[in-house]
Parts: structure tokens; sequence; C-alpha cells
């Protein structure tokens, strides 16, 4: 394996970029347990469905190594958008994490942060348990060595020279050539974003830019720009604010399980069981109307805490076990998530195998219920 800046602990002040928060100063929690995989399942169409593949590495894995509890971490919880070879584009546009390039010059300080702290504002969780995640140092380690694991070249020789560029000629050509796939609302990577530009270095830019990311659309603009506009649109990216790293006090999941919505309320009508996926239309008419359901949402408990439907119960795809008991089989289960119903349909089908029948899916998910003005809540409680 090539030689690359090492994680004791995984939450250095750095970020991920251009492919892909903040955790505790101690290493000693230990990893977070695997459960076996599920049975393959069949496809949905839209979504990326559960017991993906493990990912096939570039070295061998020793049973017992973090790069091996890395691989079914990354089963379980990445590949459903990642792709189960790092392939990228599963779901939400996710980024290509095995793409040779992205891994010849990331750090594994630069992928670790972007794991435990994800990227606000997009559908990229923050995983660590510090920002109300799953993971601890020592899976976000585990995950970064998994990743690394790909990497069939040597670490790529990055210029982190001084910046040389022009910023008013940098912001031009950023706005010609980049923002209409990085802007602020932009299908891609948002390299604009503050918390990215804390922790992505000038050599790490410069060479996204000279070499691209093939094969995605991530072209390489050597040509097109040259040294010189390569040089003035990373001084443009590093004239604009950043801030630094997020933490909050650790909140252990589980969250609690609320109740169901309306229990005394009537049947929910127009709802069809998963496969098949009831429009937010649907579902929210039914809110309103105080039909007996129960929203679960299927994201990452960090994510729940920012925003959920209200009413809402985290409920993460990765791992239901914990709440099966709980979960009434009489009434309906909406799964939601924001991709928008990746992770939602991996819940659904992990419902459904342990016996739960009237099971559905959002299926224009989070952001578009918050779009059409329906209620929306934050914190820990439902």
């Amino acid at each position: 394996m090539p030689p690359h800046t090492s994680l004791t602990h995984v939450v250095l002040p750095v970020a991920l970029c251009l492919g892909l928060g903040c955790s505790r100063p101690k290493g000693a929690e230990p990893p977070l347990p695997v459960q076996p995989a599920a049975a393959p399942a069949p496809a949905v169409p839209g979504a990326a469905m559960p017991a993906t593949p493990a990912p096939q590495p570039a070295v061998a894995l020793p049973p017992g190594s973090p790069a091996h509890h890395g691989s079914e971490l990354y089963a379980r919880m990445c590949a459903v958008c990642h792709g189960a070879n790092g392939e990228g584009y599963k779901a939400d546009q996710a980024t290509a994490l095995a793409q040779p390039d992205f891994l010849a010059s990331a750090s594994d300080a630069l992928i670790g942060f972007a794991i435990a702290q994800g990227r606000k504002g997009t559908t990229m969780s923050a995983w660590h348990r510090a920002m109300g995640g799953p993971l601890s140092d020592a899976d976000v380690s585990a995950l970064v060595a998994f990743i690394r694991s790909w990497q069939r070249g040597p670490a790529a020789q990055l210029d982190e020279s001084a910046v040389r560029g022009d910023v008013a000629r940098g912001k031009d050509s950023f706005e010609r050539e980049c923002a209409r796939c990085h802007g602020p609302t932009a299908p891609n990577v948002r390299i604009l974003m503050p918390q990215f530009l804390a922790h992505a270095s000038s050599g790490f830019l410069r060479h996204a830019l000279r070499t691209g990311r093939p094969p995605t659309d991530m072209q390489s603009f050597s040509a097109s720009l040259g040294d010189q506009g390569i040089e003035d649109v990373v001084a443009y990216l590093r004239s604009l604010p950043t801030v630094p790293q997020e933490s909050r006090a650790a909140l252990p999941p589980p969250i609690a399980l609320g109740p169901v919505l309306h229990p005394r309320g009537p049947e929910p009508a127009g709802f069809q069981a998963f496969p098949a996926m009831t429009p937010v239309d649907v579902v929210g008419a039914q809110y309103k109307r105080k039909a007996r359901m129960m929203l679960l949402d299927a994201r990452v408990p960090s994510d729940y805490e920012q925003a959920h439907i209200r009413g809402a119960v985290s409920v993460p795809f990765y791992d239901p076990t914990p709440y099966l008991k709980q979960l009434p089989k009489d009434s309906w289960l909406v799964c939601y998530c924001g991709c928008p119903h990746a992770e939602s349909g991996q819940l659904a089908l992990k419902l459904q195998a342990a016996g739960f029948t009237k099971v559905t899916v959002l299926d224009e998910g989070l952001w578009d219920w918050k779009q059409k003005g329906l209620p929306m809540s934050s914190g820990r409680a439902p």
C-alpha cells in the first residue's frame, strides 16, 4: 500500500474533496459490531438495495484486520450510495471513491474527516458518534483503511506551493467552467462549501483540476485553462471563507422510538405496499387527515437530528434490529430518506423480511415533503 498520512485519530482538521466530522480525541472506543449480511434482495427501480456484495480490494484483507472490518461496514452503510466497488453514483450523485486519481491524491485524514463529519446541506451524512452517528474512531479508521485498499498506484506528488493566481480571473473561470457542476445548488460535489474549503489543500485542488477524475464527467482542465488558469481558479477557491471543524456533545444511538401517529385515527387511504411507493401528496394528505401510521426516518441519526418530518421516528436503514419488537404490525410504516428512496428502500426490505406487511416508502423523499411546506421538526424528539 502506498504511504499516506496515518489516521491515529480520524478526526484531524482536514476534510474530503471532489470525491467524498469531528470526533472525540481518544481512540479507545470499541468498533461498532457488524450485523450478518442479509440474503440478496430483488432490485427496485430508483433504489440501491441491501445485501450489496462486498467490494473487491486491491490487496487481501486478513480477517480481523481494520480493513476487513471496514469492508463489512462499507457493505452495510456506504455501498447503497457509493456503489459496491466504490464506483459511485448509485444514489444522489455519490462520488466514485475508488477513482484512481482521487485515491492517489486524497490523504487518509481527508477521507476520514468526510466520513466522520459528513457534508452539511447534502445527503452525505455525519457518521461519527460525536456528531450523532453510529461510528467510533476505530470504525472510521477501518473504513478509511478499506477504501485505501482499492488503491493500486503510488501516491501523487502534490504541488503544495504558494498560490500565485489572480482571484478575479479565477472567479470568472469557475463560473464559466465549474459552477454548472460544482456551484451552490449543482448536482455534484459542492466545492464552494466552507467546510470543504477548510480542509482541501491547494495541492489537492490543483491535482483535481489538472488530471480530472476519469471516467467521470470531471474532465482535466489542463488544456482549456492552462497552468495559469488553473492557478487562478485555486486562488479564487482559497479566497473564499472557511469554517472550522464542528462537534456536538456525543449522542449515542439509538434514539428512543416514539409513538404511532394518531393511534385512534382512520386507516390511511392510497398507501401502496413496498416495492411500490407512495407519493408525498398521498402521504401528506393522510398525515393531515390524522390517519394512523408511523413515519420512519431511515437516515443516520445525525441527519434526523438536523431535520425530520414532524412526528417521525429514527430507525436507521443499516440496523433496524433494536426497534423491531417495538414497531406495530397493524399500522402502516412509511419509510423515508433524502435520496429520495435508496436508504428507505433498504429499510423497507428489512422490515418486510422481519414479517411487517404494511410497509411503504415515501416516493419523492424528505426534501420534496419539505418543499411542499409539510410539517418538519428537528432534534431528537419526534
